[in-house]
């Protein structure tokens, strides 16, 4: 009896390392990316070693799962907060903007693209299925505001482009009013239609 209570107490603890060096490591990849990602450096730079990290988490490819995992997960909070919050497709997509848009979220934005990418580049790694996943989610969120899956497509579409738009450019002048007046235009004409 004893051992079994060690045995889920190491296993508490360590699943709170797993998760503090996650969270570590998730703060540390959004300030830097995933691209040329090495344990050593990752190691140091979150107070652990490549074994600890290696020990908690499979591998490397599984250290980046659980990353894109993380990162999925702010993704979820956000379309749920929006879920929650919004009235009209309109409503949804403005304020889904404002979030994409917000100077605090870029790093965490350029992850997520870098995700994408290479989930698309390299469908087998331990990038394998993020893209689809995301696309997934925005489409089931957006469904709580419009039927139509082509309404939804759309306006993911508008979204997801004005985001690279605003990450490879900066420009918030341009992009903002392009996108609220793109989205309450087609809101409108798809609520006549």
């Amino acid at each position: 009896m004893k051992r079994l209570f060690q045995w889920k107490t190491v296993d508490v603890a360590e699943s709170a390392r797993r998760a503090e060096l996650l969270e570590r490591a998730y703060r540390h990849t959004r300030e830097y990316g995933l691209v040329g990602m090495s344990l050593r450096p990752l190691a140091q730079a979150v107070g652990s070693s490549p074994r600890v990290l290696l020990y908690l988490f499979g591998s490397k490819d599984g250290l980046v799962r659980a990353l894109l995992e993380r990162a999925r997960a702010d993704e979820l909070a956000l379309l749920h907060a929006v879920r929650r919050d919004q009235g009209t497709l309109a409503e949804a997509a403005v304020a889904l903007w404002r979030w994409l848009a917000a100077p605090e979220h870029g790093r965490l934005l350029a992850l997520w693209t870098e995700a994408y990418a290479r989930s698309l580049v390299e469908p087998d790694g331990p990038w394998a299925g993020f893209a689809a996943a995301t696309v997934d989610d925005w489409l089931t969120l957006l469904a709580d505001f419009a039927a139509d899956p082509v309404d939804r497509t759309l306006v993911l579409a508008v979204l997801r482009g004005a985001m690279l738009d605003l990450l490879a450019t900066g420009d918030h002048a341009r992009i903002t009013p392009a996108v609220e007046r793109l989205t309450l235009r087609g809101a409108t004409e798809l609520s006549c239609g």
